[in-house]
């Protein structure tokens, strides 16, 4: 019971990081473009974190991504050491990361974390279920990739809505609709990442109904989950959202193109759509490449060389390393303090 209570706390501890570690994806463009000031963005982000809690709840009626990520490795397989070591393992690599200002994802951060110890427990690629993997690995390019496409239709079809319109005017119109953008992108955020730290909780419940039925504390399915879990998760992501995470937001507001007003409505609208349909396929994604990919897509159609290409191939090569680094870092904490614990 214990061992379950830390792997409980230890995955809202995550979800409060990711919401500082992700909080530049949903405020880097307003914040960048002056429309809200640093705090004024977090406050604005941390509250629509929150809202998509009642959207997923009431509105899609079901939390997919999470049984989703609770799904990564099969079932009978997981325990609860396999869990603590991939979350320690998760939270190494965001630190990391957001110490180092790299926008990387914390999405697979924790699905490589937490397959990387099952491997490493059953010393056996077998435990994993490597197509949900597979696929949701290869969204590590589809949803950069959807997100500049997307970016660049939206921006030339509002670049050809707004053509006769007295430039200085378009520019106010666009640093009031940025404030929306930005909040359906703080709400795509919200309904994606939150969901990843519940498929996690859910992971253990599960192990724990199995394994230790005598507790009468697990569930059989994901649809048993309580209701707390998805109030915390959502909740904790909103927390650490305010907390801000301001190097991450230089590299996304500024390194990678300049942004405009109208560049940040197209890029946090295209990032929010495509976040929408990650959420309508059941797959988690990275808020950090959709993100990422919408600023890419926006700063080409100005031309090819207002991308800062260095600084992206830099992100590409994190992006990729997420997985394998996580999975070998959570192998060595298994092997080190994992074998130690016991329910």
């Amino acid at each position: 019971m214990t061992l379950l209570i830390v792997i409980i706390s230890l995955a809202l501890i995550f979800d409060f990081i990711n919401g500082f570690h992700d909080a530049a994806n949903s405020i880097a463009t307003i914040v960048s473009t002056k429309v809200l000031t640093p705090f004024q963005a977090v406050l604005w982000a941390a509250m629509f974190n929150f809202v998509a809690f009642f959207i997923a709840k009431y509105l899609i009626g079901g939390f997919g991504i999470a049984d989703t990520v609770s799904k990564t490795v099969i079932t009978e397989f997981i325990t609860l050491p396999i869990i603590f070591s991939g979350l320690i393992a998760a939270i190494t690599w965001n630190l990391l990361t957001w110490w180092l200002g790299i926008p990387s994802s914390s999405s697979h951060t924790l699905i490589g974390g937490f397959a990387g110890a099952a491997i490493a427990k059953w010393a056996s690629f077998s435990v994993i279920k490597v197509p949900v993997i597979v696929k949701i690995a290869s969204f590590i390019f589809i949803a950069p990739l959807v997100g500049m496409v997307v970016a660049m239709i939206l921006t030339i079809v509002l670049q050809w809505s707004v053509k006769r319109v007295n430039p200085h005017k378009a520019n106010t119109w666009f640093k009031h609709f940025q404030l929306v953008s930005s909040a359906l992108l703080s709400i795509g955020h919200g309904l994606n990442d939150s969901q990843k730290v519940m498929g996690i909780i859910a992971a253990a419940l599960i192990a724990t109904h199995i394994q230790h039925p005598e507790i009468g504390f697990g569930i059989e399915s994901i649809s048993d989950l309580p209701n707390w879990v998805a109030f915390s998760c959502f909740f904790a992501i909103s927390l650490g959202t305010m907390s801000g995470g301001w190097k991450i937001v230089k590299t996304m507001g500024t390194r990678i193109t300049k942004v405009t007003p109208f560049e940040g409505v197209v890029a946090e609208t295209a990032g929010a759509l495509t976040l929408y349909f990650s959420e309508f396929l059941k797959i988690p994604v990275s808020t950090t490449h959709t993100i990422t990919g919408a600023i890419i897509g926006v700063g080409s159609v100005k031309r090819l060389s207002a991308v800062r290409w260095g600084v992206t191939r830099q992100l590409l090569t994190a992006w990729i390393l997420t997985i394998p680094v996580s999975a070998l870092i959570a192998a060595v904490v298994y092997f080190t303090v994992g074998k130690l614990l016991y329910f």
